[in-house]
């Protein structure tokens, strides 16, 4: 159960929370035209006479874009329709020319389905907790309306028209912000890992309407819910749902009662404002649309669609913890991303291969160079670095040097950043610029017994029980050779030689 309460004047108040998330399919052309979907082209630079609504054209449903919806239920466990169909969702609105939206209502494509968010106890979230979600249908977009680029006009970019969505539904099961921007979180990851959506938030191709109702606890009644529509990050969806419980208790608080309305969300003040009435189904005059008979998938189609998915993020994390011995944060860190595990098993591979190592032996330090050391001296160089430098094969030729012990952790950061300046090989520069540990035994000894007779009274009270000083002569040893001497040979000699 989530922690997250309320308290207000008349109790404590707990929320209750729904997302409606549309995601734009990752194809070439619209659902049911040819006009091409990539992003910032021209106004109406994009817009097929379908999309357009111009007489007797007729749609053709993009076999592409079906076959990820179905990608993306299976992905999320979800019950697949075999047999759908289209509905038309009827609205008159400046962008939507045919003054209806082609949806699905009564028979969507995919079924209910689950997403499991993990525990995070800094965030609020104490365990594991399952979402379900209800359905996923498919719809076409509608346009976009400009209200800055006239004074007194309000110009309409139909380029997005016709563009496929998947309206991805879960149940009211989240009880907080944080474990709504953790659902978002995860779900606009497995859409990436499958590929079936960018989740580019700031372009618009991810973004989530935000029910949210409040109640006392121990209520098993909902509240009446507003929808707060088309917030566009996930700390945008947090900020909304925070704003939202406020007004909503101090509302009811005041005597007064919440109206079941559409908001809208204004991120400069972080604050929800009323947009419209909440429209019910009937209100839309939903029917079967006419122009397009019912999807019948057969089981080719479905096998071929699970055959493509590729290993999940649940599935990577516990690979990465059990077969490659990693902690769950670092399994964590590492499958978040598309961009950060495909980054990690590339540099793994050629890490294993460089040390001639089993994987799972070398995962670890491969783990910490990925998400800790690199990332520093990156963010450390900024421009001066180029991240074309930064070959898997330099990257792991640094690895092997620090895993025989001949570099340091802290030479080898000194040699990834050259890399990034230069694009010179690792081994030249650790042998020219004199990066290289000093393991040789007689030169480090020659310094401990210099330090040990300029010391006698350390090395007698450090004989006599004072075992802190220990650390003394590791210092002064290290100082004397430069910071070069290899500190597992420096900590053995010392170790011999004080007794």
């Amino acid at each position: 159960m989530s922690n997250y309460r309320i308290e207000g004047a008349t109790g404590t108040w707990e929320v209750v929370i729904g997302l409606e998330v549309h995601a734009q399919v990752t194809s070439n052309a619209k659902l049911f035209s040819g006009a091409s979907t990539a992003f910032g082209a021209e106004p109406n630079s994009q817009v097929s006479l379908v999309d357009a609504a111009m007489p007797g054209m007729l749609p053709v449903p993009n076999r592409e874009c079906i076959r990820q919806a179905v990608r993306t239920g299976m992905a999320i466990e979800a019950q697949i329709n075999a047999w759908s169909r289209f509905d038309r969702k009827n609205y008159f609105y400046a962008d939507l020319p045919q003054g209806y939206q082609i949806s699905q209502l009564y028979h969507p494509l995919v079924g209910e389905g689950q997403l499991l968010i993990e525990a995070d106890e800094k965030a609020g979230i104490p365990e594991d907790k399952m979402i379900r979600i209800e359905r996923i249908h498919v719809e076409q977009d509608a346009g976009k309306l400009m209200h800055d680029q006239h004074p007194t006009m309000s110009y309409v970019d139909l380029n997005r028209t016709g563009v496929a969505l998947m309206e991805i539904v879960s149940r009211p099961d989240m009880t907080s912000p944080a474990e709504a921007g953790a659902y978002i979180r995860k779900l606009r990851a497995i859409l990436r890992y499958v590929g079936s959506c960018d989740g580019n938030m700031e372009e618009g191709s991810m973004r989530a309407d935000v029910n949210v109702s409040v109640r006392k606890v121990g209520d098993t009644e909902l509240g009446t819910r507003t929808e707060t529509k088309n917030v566009n990050s996930v700390r945008f969806v947090m900020q909304a749902i925070e704003h939202e419980v406020q007004r909503q208790i101090d509302v009811i608080e005041d005597g007064g009662q919440i109206v079941q309305e559409t908001r809208l969300f204004d991120p400069n003040t972080g604050t929800t404002r009323s947009m419209r009435s909440k429209e019910d189904a009937h209100d839309y005059r939903y029917f079967p649309d006419p122009d397009l008979l019912p999807l019948e998938l057969d089981q080719v189609f479905l096998d071929e669609c699970r055959a493509s998915l590729p290993e999940l993020p649940d599935a990577k994390r516990a690979r990465y913890t059990g077969e490659l011995g990693l902690t769950d944060y670092n399994a964590r860190e590492l499958t978040a991303e598309v961009e950060t595990f495909a980054r990690f098993e590339t540099l793994l591979a050629e890490t294993a291969k460089a040390l001639g190592k089993p994987e799972a032996k070398v995962a670890t330090p491969v783990a910490n160079w990925s998400l800790s050391v690199a990332p520093g001296v990156i963010k450390a160089l900024g421009d001066e670095g180029d991240m074309a430098n930064a070959t898997p094969a330099r990257q792991a030729a640094i690895l092997k040097m620090q895993d025989a012990g001949e570099i340091s952790g802290g030479q080898a950061k000194e040699i990834f950043e050259i890399v990034l300046k230069t694009g010179r090989e690792p081994d030249e520069i650790a042998d020219s610029e004199g990066l290289k540990q000093v393991s040789d035994t007689g030169a480090i000894e020659e310094a401990i017994a210099a330090i040990m007779a300029a010391n006698e009274d350390k090395v007698a009270e450090y004989r006599g029980g004072k075992d802190k000083l220990f650390g003394f002569f590791v210092g002064q040893t290290m100082k004397a050779m430069q910071g070069k001497a290899n500190p597992a040979v420096v900590n053995q000699l010392l170790k011999d030689k004080l007794g």
